[in-house]
């Protein structure tokens, strides 16, 4: 049998970032990710407990799945999520089913659109922005947290787990990481120290709405009609965003 007979299909993925966040020379800049089709052997690190335990199983399958040769730590959240939801088109197909209020809810991948950017607010190669806080007027830039931050987040809030397992820190973890400086200050210690100790909530809130609604992503939240009448949710993506079609 020939090689060729075998080649993969693959498709293009647009990334929601247009690949503006990401350095010229990286080949995330174009916006656009090549992607194989699913396999029995993806379908075998959906089933590894090993990577289910450890929560790494739905990053081991985007590896598995992308083709082209890009660092996986510098994708930014909104692709990450961009990528998962084509992987399970080219997985399992268009259609996705889930529960919510006790109600089955049938929607079709493929007309999820990526949130419209303002790209005004972004500079070719440069994952910085800035942000002035309503209340104390302090001035703020901040990045968008890459697969790489969201590692190192996660490593960071096991260790405190440790030290005090009653300790909830996922917010404040996750905007030290965030923040490159505040007002001018960009030493790690100065960022920690306004966070924990300056970092007003009503500011905290403000910043965190202000990102939300620009970032690039995958717009999940959709119409639905229920009994009461129609509501908007977000489309949940985890692990059953795979596991029912994958007989487990």
């Amino acid at each position: 049998m020939s090689e060729e007979k075998y080649k993969f299909p693959t498709e293009i993925v647009e990334l929601p970032s247009k690949g503006l966040v990401y350095d010229k020379e990286s080949p995330l800049s174009s916006g656009k990710i090549e992607m194989k089709y699913m396999t029995a052997k993806e379908e075998d690190i959906l089933t590894n407990q090993s990577y289910i335990q450890n929560g790494t199983v739905l990053d081991k399958l985007l590896k598995a799945l992308i083709v082209s040769k890009v660092n996986y730590n510098d994708l930014i959240v909104g692709d990450k999520n961009a990528l998962l939801i084509a992987a399970r088109i080219l997985g399992y197909g268009n259609d996705y089913e889930f529960s919510y209020k006790d109600e089955k809810i049938k929607i079709d991948l493929s007309t999820l659109e990526n949130k419209e950017i303002d790209k005004s607010k972004f500079e070719q190669g440069k994952n910085e922005f800035s942000f002035t806080l309503p209340k104390s007027g302090s001035i703020i830039t901040f990045k968008l947290l890459t697969h790489g931050d969201e590692v190192k987040i996660e490593r960071e809030l096991k260790g405190l787990k440790k030290i005090n397992p009653k300790l909830s820190a996922d917010l404040s973890t996750r905007l030290k990481y965030m923040i490159l400086s505040i007002d001018g200050k960009d030493e790690a210690k100065d960022i920690r120290e306004f966070v924990d100790t300056y970092f007003l909530a009503q500011d905290s809130r403000s910043l965190r709405n202000y990102i939300k609604d620009f970032q690039p992503d995958v717009n999940l939240n959709i119409p639905i009609e229920l009994q009461g009448g129609e509501e908007n949710i977000t489309i949940p993506i985890g692990l059953t965003f795979f596991w029912p079609d994958a007989d487990l």
